[in-house]
């Protein structure tokens, strides 16, 4: 009996120790007999469990064996495995103070193998007699995967508090696989660039990379939509997931990284105004979005892997294969995480379901906007969006701030919005330079109830405060707090001879 891949090695010695004295309990031998059977079966040549040569075992073997069996008539073969060791897995051999230096020595190279930390601890020891014996590389390497010590990747670019945070969530929580109990109840999006190095020439005669990005459905595995971009752009991420949301409708969350075009102000104001939580993953986790970094494996291995032999790869030719591959086979192929033979669509369709209806594609396009407040200047009623002059209407010239809703990408539709409602008030267009220079001007509107008053050309007499400010301290019978002089008064009658 030579050990497999499912039976570990003690069980493998168990059944070979109950083979051989397993017939001696099935058919016991008559009193002064046991000797005989014990020296027959010494004999007999078996297979060992390790190497699967033939071998044998003394008599004393076979008859410890057999007593052993037979005290314990519950369970025989358990009776017959290797006892533990009552040291095992304690590495009695790396004393407390390398456990220190271990724990050190990880501390500062995670990403070191196991035996790059025995090798330098080699050199600790001879360095430093106190630190005891060194012990193998064996013991170092079960020390070290028990205590949790085990090799990191070493994470590239520069380290800040997000990937810090990131790395002790990985060490501290356990990574589960986890799924969407309903349909459209989380969407997983993000962009790749194909690790095949698939170069597109534009028309101005560049080589560029272009970036798929793709939408999946938790629960069903679906593809809501994929499309290749030449850019990672807040325009180009809302743009595929308004197609998305055309396609399937509007789901109740989407899960993405960090990147700077999902969480651009466009974006998550838009995911706000639709009513979508936006979950975002940790910096350096993309096993939190495992799904998602699973799909681009088929991607590269399918529709890419056939796209190889294409001269004249284009952008449309590369959309076009990708969604004729998504639609007429991953759709419809069973996939793996599934019912066995379930394929996505056919899950998609089964639900449950909380989706809810799409927007028209008009609303779509105004949600992703984001909302800033701006200054109004006085002097033409006008206010700067992103480094143009948009006019007011002069019915809103005694608001001194207002509030405006666009997309950097799309400065055509610029609309002015009520804060409290968060209704459109009106829309804004561009200050229009050459127009305003053929003199013409319209008439103010009226501000509701603000009064009209007629200019005049001069004021007359003194204000009212000041009035009564000069009565009371007439009033108060002091003398004026100041001395008079000649400067400014009309002549006396003594001057006049």
């Amino acid at each position: 009996m030579k050990i497999s891949d499912e039976m570990s090695r003690a069980d493998a010695w168990a059944r070979l120790r109950f083979a051989v004295i397993g017939p001696l309990l099935a058919a016991p031998p008559q009193r002064g007999q046991l000797r005989r059977e014990l020296k027959r079966l010494a004999r007999t040549k078996w297979t060992h469990p390790t190497s699967g040569e033939p071998t044998r075992f003394g008599v004393k073997t076979i008859e410890r064996w057999f007593y052993m069996a037979k005290n314990a008539p519950r369970d025989p073969v358990g009776a017959l495995r290797r006892k533990v060791r009552k040291d095992a897995g304690t590495q009695p051999s790396v004393n407390p103070r390398l456990k220190e230096v271990i724990a050190q020595q990880y501390r500062h190279h995670r990403s070191w193998s196991y035996k790059l930390h025995s090798d330098n601890l080699v050199v600790l020891v001879k360095r430093d007699k106190t630190l005891g014996p060194m012990p193998s590389y064996a013991s170092v390497r079960r020390y070290m995967c028990k205590a949790g010590l085990v090799k990191r990747r070493r994470k590239s670019g520069r380290q800040t508090k997000g990937t810090e945070r990131a790395a002790r969530r990985l060490e501290t929580r356990e990574v589960r696989s986890y799924e969407a109990e309903y349909v459209h109840g989380l969407w997983h999006t993000d962009f790749h660039e194909g690790s095949l190095k698939v170069k597109l020439l534009t028309e101005q005669g560049e080589w560029v990379f272009p970036r798929l990005l793709g939408v999946l459905d938790d629960c069903s595995r679906l593809c809501c939509h994929a499309q290749w971009y030449l850019d990672e752009t807040a325009e180009s991420f809302t743009h595929c997931l308004s197609q998305a949301i055309l396609k399937r409708g509007l789901p109740r969350a989407l899960m993405s990284d960090n990147g700077s075009a999902m969480i651009a102000a466009e974006t998550t104001e838009g995911l706000a105004a639709l009513g979508i939580t936006h979950e975002r993953t940790l910096p350096e986790s993309p096993y939190q979005n495992g799904k998602q970094e699973s799909w681009w494996n088929q991607i590269e291995g399918r529709p890419l892997a056939m796209l190889e032999g294409e001269p004249n790869l284009t952008l449309d030719l590369l959309n076009e294969a990708t969604q004729a591959w998504v639609e007429l086979e991953y759709h419809r192929k069973p996939h793996d995480s599934l019912a066995p033979g379930q394929n996505p669509l056919e899950r998609y369709l089964a639900g449950p379901d909380v989706g809810r209806p799409s927007p028209s594609a008009k609303a779509l396009k105004s949600a992703f906007r984001l909302s800033t407040w701006r200054s109004q200047r006085k002097s033409d009623g006008t206010v700067s969006i992103e480094g143009r002059r948009y006019e007011v209407p002069n019915r809103y010239r005694i608001l001194r701030r207002i509030l405006v809703r666009y997309a950097r990408w799309d400065l055509s539709q610029v609309d002015m919005i009520e804060p409290r409602s968060d209704q459109v008030l009106c829309r804004l267009y561009p200050l229009d330079k050459h127009a305003n220079a053929d003199g013409r001007r319209r008439r103010l509107e009226p501000l509701g109830e603000a009064v009209h008053v007629e200019p005049v050309s001069q004021p007359s007499g003194v204000a009212p405060l000041l009035e009564q400010l000069i009565e009371e301290y007439r009033a108060s019978g002091l003398p004026p707090a100041y001395l008079p002089t000649h400067q400014g008064q009309p002549p006396s009658d003594d001057n006049e001879d």
